[in-house]
């Protein structure tokens, strides 16, 4: 009895820790829903088109630039037999995930800094 009771305790713990394990990732990143949509036609992408990007506090220029990543994430996934169709669209929801300190850090003027040194490191 004494037993059971050590080992229910120590399953009990182990399973606490992994519960606040599993929150960690919504304390330091932001999750934002972008829906796509993709036009088949013969079972062939014809075209990949951003519908809605779900952020309230989002600038345009970080709506574009998380539009832009979930376009190239729908590119990636565009031929997977999940999603192909004889002809029609398909409807894609997704979910992209950014740390906080990298959300930060899109805007535009750090854009524009990062474009400078890649093209000053490649004349050199």
């Amino acid at each position: 009895m004494k037993y059971s009771t050590a080992i229910l305790t120590f399953i009990f713990m182990f399973s606490l820790k992994n519960v606040s394990a599993q929150v960690g990732y919504q304390k330091d990143s932001l999750q934002i829903k972008v829906y796509t949509e993709v036009e088949y036609q013969n079972y062939w992408a014809q075209d990949i088109r951003v519908k809605k990007v779900f952020c309230d506090y989002c600038t345009e220029f970080q709506k574009e630039q998380i539009g832009n990543e979930a376009l190239r994430r729908t590119y990636f996934v565009r031929n997977d037999k999940k999603f192909r169709m004889p002809t029609g669209v398909f409807r894609h929801a997704l979910y992209i995930r950014i740390a906080k300190r990298d959300f930060a850090r899109l805007r535009e003027d750090n854009m524009m800094q990062d474009s400078v040194l890649t093209i000053n490191e490649q004349q050199n």
